[in-house]
């Protein structure tokens, strides 16, 4: 019997035989070494192993004002895109976070609250991606929320007590959509978020 990490959900499939899970390491996440045998399209099974980093599942959410046509974002600093070349390792993002055993929904709403100092009520559900699915195990619900400048009722910034000093921007819709053109804003769910803004002519 094979001990599997707890959240974990490893569905019954015929093509998949998992025979052993290793943990790496816990020290902030975990990082597992799972060994398992895969039904090739000829018929012939095949051994493999693969690392997966577990980190939980998170969740991110477009705030849009329509009446002023602006988008809220973050920007923080992300250390892993400082060792892999953003320069000062800053990072433009929608609000996100973990889980951490939340109802999606529920979480979204607390880290916008944490992070920008928007209340907001319930969020629309938009999407459920896999951002890094060679080694990430980490699902991604995303949402968006309409807000005005009544909704927001703190200056957010996130938690010190978590390292977070975060800035909140209010960007036109536009002026966003430019700097996903130009690189400027270089994290997935952000772009996946403004340009599902785009397509919905949310502004129109």
């Amino acid at each position: 019997m094979v001990d599997v990490p707890k959240g974990w959900q490893l569905p019954t499939n015929d093509a998949i035989r998992v025979e052993d899970i290793e943990c790496l390491s816990d020290n902030w996440y975990h990082l597992y070494r799972v060994t398992f045998d895969l039904r090739r399209q000829n018929g012939e099974w095949q051994r493999q192993q693969r690392e997966a980093y577990d980190r939980g599942n998170g969740a991110g959410i477009l705030l849009y004002n329509r009446a002023d046509r602006t988008v809220i974002l973050t920007r923080q600093f992300r250390l892993p895109t400082f060792v892999n070349g953003n320069e000062n390792g800053m990072l433009m993002e929608v609000p996100a976070g973990l889980l951490d055993d939340r109802d999606p929904a529920a979480a979204v709403i607390a880290e916008v609250q944490e992070e920008t100092g928007y209340k907001i009520g319930k969020p629309q559900k938009l999407f459920d991606l896999f951002m890094s699915p060679g080694s990430v195990t980490e699902r991604l619900h995303l949402f968006m929320a309409e807000v005005t400048k009544e909704h927001q009722t703190s200056k957010g910034g996130g938690l010190h007590e978590e390292g977070e000093d975060i800035h909140v921007l209010e960007t036109p819709f536009e002026d966003a959509l430019a700097m996903v053109a130009d690189g400027r804003i270089r994290d997935a769910k952000t772009v996946i978020l403004l340009q599902h803004a785009q397509l919905a002519k949310i502004f129109d």
